[in-house]
């Protein structure tokens, strides 16, 4: 909930001086030009019209008792609301005397229109603007005899003025209201995509736990249990299932190394190239029965910390999927540089699969492929897969090397 934007005459902090508002200063600058400027015009206008005059003395000293006054409210900044107030009375009751001596001083109260709907809320601004027009009638009237313009015209221009201010400072609060929900909603947004971001890396840290450690353990303990309960019958079988409960926890122990290994990809951290990184990982990926080879098409191009990180744990996981499930005997990483793009081939001869039957949520274990699509999409790029059973698998992520005018979700198949 935002708070109800301030009524007219009642600004917000910094809205009255320039210190608050970028634009407020040039405003404040004329207003007080023009009072100073029609102060200073009535004086010379009286002491022009009435020399010798007894009243002289008493409206040159009004005149600087004015004068001193509207610098004080200048200097009072943002200073409490009574005492802004309090000052505004002070300078129209000064400004209402000096007009009762010289009606020519009448046009002082254009500036003070804007410095009371400045200082006061909205209502208490227009029943003292009305105050200020009265007086500016009476004053023209007692100057220049009745006329009809003289009775519409100032009241007029005070009404319209005033309607300008208050439209203008009522959009602003609007402005002001909106600027604000947009930077909630974005800092809510913000918020709302670090939480998504949180519950799918958890639930992809789920998925290869359970898919790895936790079914070693699992095994583990099953073997265990049967050694167990042959261990005086039949002490051979007991041994041989506790030498496959260690190999078990052998291969269970390589693959947490494995597992903390793709989370924090010690190779792109030192600085090494993408390519040089695919080739180390083919290397260790390489064992008795499989064989991991690296290919480099083009020249090697620079790309961004974020791609190279995409493209080495989408390697990543398609030689783990390899090493699971495909039971292939050789597999193939083939990085190509071109001159829009780059694209990674990761290939295997080993059994295939369906896959339409790997999409989630057909009951299916398939968290790979996903978890690869959402990575190359977040890069802006596109992720394929080709394969049959007993045609091998083929899967192929490709990122633009500039950004691309359309979404890359219309192309993710």
């Amino acid at each position: 909930m935002h708070s109800p934007p301030p009524q007219a005459g009642e600004d917000p902090a910094g809205s009255r001086e320039p210190g608050g508002d970028p634009d407020a200063w040039w405003f404040a600058a004329i207003r007080h030009a023009a009072f100073f400027l029609l102060l200073g015009a009535s004086l010379v206008r009286f002491l022009l019209r009435h020399p010798g005059e007894p009243r002289i003395p008493w409206v040159v000293a009004l005149s600087a008792v004015l004068a001193a006054l509207y610098v004080l409210g200048s200097a009072l900044g943002d200073a409490a609301v009574a005492r802004r107030r309090l000052w505004l009375g002070a300078v129209v009751a000064v400004w209402v005397v000096l007009v009762v001596l010289a009606p020519s001083f009448a046009w002082c109260a254009i500036p003070l229109v804007y410095t009371s709907l400045h200082t006061l809320p909205v209502r208490a601004a227009l029943a003292l603007i009305g105050v200020l027009t009265v007086f500016v009638v009476a004053a023209q009237i007692s100057l220049f005899g009745f006329d009809p313009n003289l009775v519409v015209a100032p009241p007029t221009v005070a009404a319209m003025a005033t309607a300008v201010f208050v439209h203008m400072q009522r959009q602003a609060s609007r402005q002001r209201a909106l600027i604000d929900d947009l930077l909630r909603t974005r800092r809510e947004l913000a918020a709302t995509e670090r939480r998504e971001g949180t519950l799918a890396e958890r639930q992809r840290l789920s998925m290869e736990i359970h898919d790895t450690l936790a079914q070693g353990l699992s095994s583990q303990q099953m073997l265990l249990q049967a050694a167990d309960r042959v261990w005086d019958a039949d002490p051979l079988t007991a041994r041989a299932h506790v030498r496959t409960a260690v190999d078990v926890a052998a291969r269970g122990l390589a693959e947490a190394r494995r597992f903390v290994h793709d989370l924090a990809p010690p190779d792109l951290d030192r600085g090494v190239p993408l390519a040089e990184a695919l080739r180390a990982l083919a290397g260790r990926e390489s064992t008795g029965t499989l064989t991991v080879r690296f290919h480099l098409e083009g020249p090697p191009v620079a790309l961004p910390g974020r791609v190279e990180s995409a493209l080495l744990r989408i390697a990543q996981g398609a030689l783990a999927n390899v090493r699971e499930h495909a039971g292939a005997s050789t597999a193939a990483l083939t990085l190509t540089c071109l001159d829009d793009h780059v694209v990674l081939d990761i290939a295997d001869d080993g059994r295939g699969f369906d896959i339409a039957a790997t999409r989630p949520g057909e009951g299916g274990r398939g968290h790979g492929l996903p978890a690869m699509r959402a990575r190359v999409l977040a890069v802006g790029g596109r992720l394929s897969v080709e394969s049959a059973p007993g045609e091998g698998t083929v899967v192929s992520a490709s990122v633009p090397l500039r950004p691309s005018p359309t979404s890359p979700s219309s192309e993710l198949r």
